[in-house]
C-alpha cells in the first residue's frame, strides 16, 4: 500500500482527527469547517489590539458579539426567590469598560460563582454573547468570557503573541477564543500549504508566500503583517477563481458551433424594413458585436446588460430572426410564466405576418413563433412541440419547461435566457446540450451589474451594454413618502393616482407580500432599527380591500400576485394591459417584463423591505409611453435610518449602475451575486469585488494569458488542488440546489 499521498497533504486532514470530536462537530455543523484547510482559511474578521478595546459605543443589537475590556466594577446582590435553595437568590452585575463606553454583564443563580471570583476590578478579558437590552441599557447576560492574563508562561506566549487579538466570525456554540485555539493548533500545517499562485506572478507583485500570508493573519505581529497577508490572500481568491472562468471560456471556445449569417434579403431584412422607427445607436453597436459572434464557428458567449426599457428584447429578437434566416432555430428561455408570454405576445405583434409561418395570410419569410411552458394544456404543448422538431416554429418561448428532456429541436442555433440572476450556469447548459452542435447564447440581464461583478459572476461570458434609452421613453420623477412622519404625503399619493387615472392613465401598487399567508411569529423580521419593523409587511389583499373601500373608492382596482392560477394571472394581466382596470395591486410579480405603456404611476408600499436593484426594476414599468412616470416610495422608517438613506439614493438618480454599486456598498457581496454563479460568492472571503476592482481585472488578464499558454495547468499542482476545491464547491451548491 502506498502511504505517502496519504501524508502529502495534512490539509486535508478531517479536523475530528485533530481537535476532537466535539469541536469538530460543531466547525461542520455551525461554520461548514470540515478539514484543517477549511479552518485554515477561516479568516479572523477583526483584530484587537491590546490597549484599544472594541467601542462598546458602538454594539450592534441582537447580535453575537466578541468584546475585549477591562472590568470597573462587580456587585453581588441577593434578591428574595422562591427557587432558590435558601429563599435567597444571587445576581452578579458586572459592569467592563473600554474608555469608549460601558457595559452591563449579568450572571444569575449557580452561574455566578466563578465570576465572581475571577471578575475583580481590573482585571481584562474577553467576553462574548449576544447584546440585549434591558432597562434601556445594553447588556450581556451569561456572557462566556475568557481571561487575559499572562501567568501561564506557555499560553501567554503561545496565544496573546503580539499585541492584536484575533476575532473570528463565530457562533453561540462557539467563541471566537475556542476556533482561535484550534487555529493555534492547526497553525503549524500551514507550512505544507501548497500555493496556487505561479511563483512568477507572485515574485513579480511581491506577494508573501501561501504559509506566510497564513501565519500573518491568524497571527499578526503588527498591522502591516494583516495587510500583507489581506492583499496575497486576495490575489488567491481572484486568481483562482478567475483560472476557472478562463478555463470555461476556453473549453467553450474549442467547441464547434455553426456560423449563422442572416441571409441579405431574409427574414431579418423584412422585418427591419416593417419597423415603425430607428434602432439607437447602441442597439446598433450591440447587434453588430452580436452578429460578428454568430458568423463564427466557435459558439457565441454573450451577456448583454441594459436598463429596462432600453430595447434588449428587440436586439434579441433580431438576433433570433438572424438564425432563422441561416437556417436555425432560436429559443427564449424567461424565468416565470407571466414573462413567457409576454415575451410572446410582444414578439408576435413586432413581427406581424412574419409570424405566420404556414398560415394563411403569413409572409413569404414568415416562420412559426411557438409558446411553450408547464401550464399548457396537453394539445397545444403536443402541437408545440412537433413544431420544434419539424423544424416549422423558428422561434420557441417558454420557461424551463424547454428544458426537459421531451422537448427536442430540429436545429438548435441560438438560446436567450432572459433575467439571467435566476437561472444558473448548469440550466444554461442544459438548455445548450440540445443542439447537435453547442448553440451560440446570448445572455439578457437588466440588473445593472458593475463591471467587476460581471467579470466574476459572468466572467465565462463577453459583455455588451445597452446604456441609452430609445426615442419616446419618458423620464420617471420618483419621491419618498415618509408615512410615519407625514401622514398627509400619503393621502397626496393617493390623490396623485386618481389624478393620473382621472388622465386615461393607469397605477400599479406594488406591496412586499400577498396576505393569506399563515402568519408565523418566528419568521417576522426583527431590527432595533425601528418599532414599524415589528409590524408584519403590508399585503396585497388587504392593501387592496383598504384602497377599493377608502381613498381609490370608485376606481377600477385588481389585484395581482403568484399564487393565483395561470390562467386567472393572465386575464387580470390582460385587462389591465386593455386598460380595463385602473389600478392594479400587485406583488413584485410585475417585477420583470411587464409591459404597459398606458401605466404612469407606481406607488411601492414597505418600499424600505425592497433591495435598491428590484425596487430600481420595479420603477421601469412606469413611462414607458409618451406621459412621463412617476414613482412614490412609501415607507415608516425614521429620516435617519439606512433604509430612509437606500430610498433617498434611488429616488435621485435613474442611472442604474450607479445604483448597483451603492447597493454593493450597503450589502454584502453574497446579495448581489446572488444565485447567478453558485461557486463564486461562498469563495469570496477577503475579496471585495468593488473595492478589489483592479486586482479583479489584473488576475483576470494573468488568468486569461495562462490557460492560453497552458490550459492543462501542467506544472501548478498547488493551482489544480486549488480549482478542485472551488469547483467541488460549486459542484456541492448545485446539488443542493437542484
Amino acid at each position: 500500500m502506498d502511504l505517502v499521498p496519504a501524508l502529502e497533504e495534512p490539509l486535508k486532514q478531517p479536523l475530528k482527527s485533530v481537535l476532537g470530536p466535539a469541536t469538530a462537530k460543531v466547525m461542520a455543523e455551525h461554520l461548514g469547517l470540515h478539514s484543517v484547510g477549511d479552518l485554515l482559511h477561516h479568516y479572523p474578521r477583526r483584530y484587537e489590539e491590546r490597549g484599544q478595546l472594541t467601542h462598546l459605543a458602538d454594539l450592534p443589537m441582537d447580535e453575537h458579539v466578541t468584546v475585549v475590556a477591562m472590568v470597573a466594577d462587580a456587585r453581588l446582590h441577593t434578591f428574595a426567590s422562591s427557587k432558590a435553595p435558601r429563599g435567597k437568590g444571587q445576581r452578579l452585575e458586572v459592569t467592563i469598560t473600554d474608555g469608549s463606553g460601558r457595559l452591563q454583564l449579568v450572571f444569575f443563580g449557580n452561574g455566578v460563582h466563578k465570576p465572581h471570583k475571577e471578575l475583580l476590578p481590573g482585571t481584562r478579558a474577553m467576553f462574548a454573547g449576544k447584546v440585549s437590552v434591558f432597562n434601556r441599557r445594553l447588556q450581556l447576560a451569561h456572557p462566556a468570557y475568557e481571561l487575559l492574563r499572562g501567568e501561564d508562561p506557555a499560553e501567554s506566549v503561545e496565544t496573546w503573541a503580539g499585541a492584536l487579538i484575533p476575532l473570528y466570525p463565530a457562533t453561540a456554540k462557539l467563541e471566537s477564543w475556542k476556533i482561535g485555539k484550534a487555529v493555534q493548533t492547526v497553525l503549524p500545517s500551514a507550512q505544507e500549504a501548497l500555493d496556487p499562485l505561479p511563483p512568477t506572478l507572485r515574485e513579480g507583485r511581491g506577494l508573501v508566500s501561501l504559509p506566510e500570508a497564513l501565519l500573518k493573519i491568524h497571527r499578526p505581529h503588527t498591522k502591516a503583517d494583516i495587510a500583507a497577508a489581506r492583499d496575497r490572500l486576495k490575489w488567491d481568491e481572484a486568481f483562482v477563481l478567475q483560472v476557472a472562468l478562463a478555463r470555461r471560456r476556453h473549453t467553450d471556445a474549442q467547441l464547434p458551433a455553426v456560423a449563422r449569417r442572416p441571409s441579405p434579403d431574409g427574414l431579418l431584412t423584412a422585418f427591419d424594413d416593417r419597423l415603425p422607427f430607428t434602432l439607437t445607436d447602441g442597439q446598433q453597436k450591440v447587434s453588430k458585436e452580436i452578429f460578428d459572434d454568430l458568423a463564427t464557428e466557435h459558439p457565441m458567449h454573450r451577456l448583454l446588460q441594459g436598463e429596462v426599457g432600453s430595447g434588449k428584447t428587440m436586439v434579441a429578437l433580431r438576433a433570433m430572426l438572424a438564425v432563422v434566416d441561416a437556417g436555425g432555430q432560436a429559443a427564449m428561455l424567461a424565468p416565470t410564466e407571466v414573462l413567457a408570454q409576454q415575451h410572446h405576445r410582444s414578439i408576435t405583434e413586432m413581427m406581424g405576418e412574419l409570424a405566420e409561418g404556414g398560415m394563411l395570410g403569413g409572409a413569404d419569410h414568415a416562420t412559426k413563433v411557438v409558446l411553450l411552458t408547464g401550464s399548457m394544456g396537453t394539445a397545444a404543448r403536443r402541437q408545440a412541440m412537433l413544431d420544434l422538431v419539424t423544424g416549422d416554429a423558428g422561434i420557441v418561448i417558454g420557461t424551463h419547461a424547454l428544458i426537459e428532456d421531451k422537448v427536442q429541436f430540429h436545429d438548435l442555433g441560438l438560446v436567450v435566457v432572459d433575467e439571467q440572476h435566476r437561472f444558473g450556469v448548469e440550466q444554461r447548459d442544459a438548455l445548450r446540450g440540445k443542439g447537435k452542435q453547442p448553440p451560440h447564447l446570448l445572455v439578457m440581464t437588466a440588473t445593472p451589474i458593475p463591471r467587476t461583478v460581471a467579470m466574476t459572476v459572468f466572467g465565462d461570458l463577453e459583455t455588451s451594454v445597452l446604456d441609452q434609452l430609445p426615442a419616446g421613453r419618458s423620464p420617471i420623477a420618483t419621491h419618498v413618502v415618509p408615512a410615519a412622519d407625514k401622514p398627509h404625503f400619503l393621502a397626496r399619493a393617493w390623490e396623485r393616482v386618481r389624478e393620473e387615472v382621472g388622465n386615461g392613465h393607469q397605477a400599479y401598487v406594488v406591496c412586499p407580500r400577498i396576505g393569506d399567508e399563515e402568519d408565523d411569529p418566528k419568521k417576522a423580521k426583527k431590527s432595533a432599527e425601528d418599532e414599524a419593523e415589528k409590524r408584519p409587511p403590508l399585503a396585497v389583499l388587504d392593501v387592496a380591500d383598504h384602497l377599493a373601500k377608502g381613498p381609490l373608492n370608485g376606481l377600477r382596482v385588481e389585484v395581482l400576485h403568484g399564487r393565483m392560477h395561470p390562467d386567472d394571472k393572465d386575464a387580470v394581466m390582460r385587462r389591465f394591459s386593455a386598460g380595463d382596470t385602473d389600478v392594479l395591486v400587485a406583488t413584485t410579480v410585475i417585477e420583470v417584463g411587464v409591459n404597459v405603456p398606458n401605466a404612469t404611476a407606481m406607488v411601492i408600499m414597505d418600499a424600505d423591505r425592497f433591495g435598491v436593484s428590484q425596487l430600481h426594476q420595479l420603477r421601469g414599468r412606469v413611462g414607458r409611453g409618451s406621459a412621463p412616470g412617476l414613482c412614490l416610495l412609501v415607507t415608516e422608517m425614521p429620516e435617519a435610518s439606512a433604509a430612509r438613506q437606500r430610498l433617498t439614493a434611488v429616488a435621485s438618480t435613474l442611472d442604474g449602475f450607479e445604483l448597483s454599486r451603492i447597493d454593493l456598498e450597503q450589502r454584502r457581496e453574497g446579495d448581489v451575486l446572488g444565485q447567478a454563479q453558485s461557486g463564486a460568492r461562498s469563495s469570496l472571503r477577503v475579496l471585495a469585488v468593488i473595492e478589489d476592482e483592479e486586482i479583479i481585472a489584473e488576475a483576470r488578464e494573468e488568468a486569461t494569458t495562462l490557460v492560453a499558454k497552458d490550459p492543462e495547468l501542467t506544472d501548478l499542482a498547488g493551482l489544480r488542488t486549488a480549482l478542485d476545491a472551488l469547483l467541488d464547491e460549486e459542484r456541492e451548491q448545485y446539488l443542493e440546489k437542484g
